[in-house]
């Protein structure tokens, strides 16, 4: 009887484990609204202005997409995508899709958290042949 109740307790924290993953991904999945960035790069400081831009970002449960353009014109028009994995709060975005060849499938590691509809997404994005080694900060807003 006491090898039964032991069994159930493993079985209830496994699903509880499990949960929690699904209850993170639910969370993560939506269209979210770039309102903060920063990215340390060579010990500076770089807040990216957000005034005049919009910087979107699409994640649904293995796939994600962002595009970012200037308010009222065709310029500075950048997007990317690809699939993600979700382990906790260690998030792992593969960018399949980007115009720069040096970070096409390149996997970059993620920290997330949320603070009521806010996602903050940190981590460092470094890729050699790109000569790219930078911390960012970014947070999101859901708008939807």
């Amino acid at each position: 009887m006491k090898r039964t109740g032991l069994v159930l307790i493993v079985i209830l924290s496994l699903i509880s484990c499990s949960n929690n993953d699904k209850k993170a991904a639910n969370k993560l999945v939506g269209t979210w609204d770039m309102v903060y960035a920063e990215m340390i790069e060579n010990d500076s400081l770089k807040i990216k202005d957000l005034t005049n831009t919009r910087f979107i970002k699409i994640i649904n449960h293995s796939h994600f997409s962002f595009f970012n353009q200037e308010n009222n014109s065709p310029k500075s028009y950048y997007s990317g995508a690809g699939t993600y994995t979700l382990n906790g709060n260690s998030y792992m975005e593969t960018l399949n899709f980007a115009a720069v060849s040096a970070i096409k499938n390149h996997t970059f590691p993620f920290t997330i958290a949320f603070k009521g509809d806010t996602l903050i997404q940190s981590g460092i994005e470094e890729v050699k042949q790109a000569g790219i080694k930078r911390k960012i900060i970014e947070k999101y807003i859901r708008i939807n």
